[in-house]
């Protein structure tokens, strides 16, 4: 689980590509679209590591990544930000920019 600034790094050192799922366990918003999210990446990016961030549980990272909404997705391409969408997240536009960056990060 990623609870500090120390955590998320390792696991952006570690992935070449990460979407980190900030959210609570009582955002029923974020329990609703957590499971559609990781549907579309093992079916369509599986190169990409999905990683839920417990808002209540990492409240000093949430805050230095400047989350403060929830449910926020962060992709993180060889540790550099390209997508942050928060709130309203609509799939058919998170797939559309996934695939672009994906297609420029993994396929070759």
């Amino acid at each position: 689980m990623i609870r500090t600034e120390a955590d998320f790094k390792r696991c952006l050192e570690a992935q070449k590509g990460v979407l980190f799922y900030f959210a609570t366990q009582s955002c029923s918003v974020g329990e609703a679209l957590e499971p559609k999210v990781k549907e579309l990446l093992s079916e369509k990016y599986p190169k990409l590591k999905y990683r839920f961030v417990d808002m209540n549980m990492a409240k000093e990272l949430s805050a230095a990544l400047q989350v403060f909404v929830e449910p926020t997705l962060l992709l993180f391409v060889e540790g550099k930000e390209y997508i942050r969408k928060s709130r309203h997240i609509g799939l058919m536009e998170l797939d559309e920019a996934l695939r672009r960056l994906y297609a420029l990060a993994f396929e070759d």
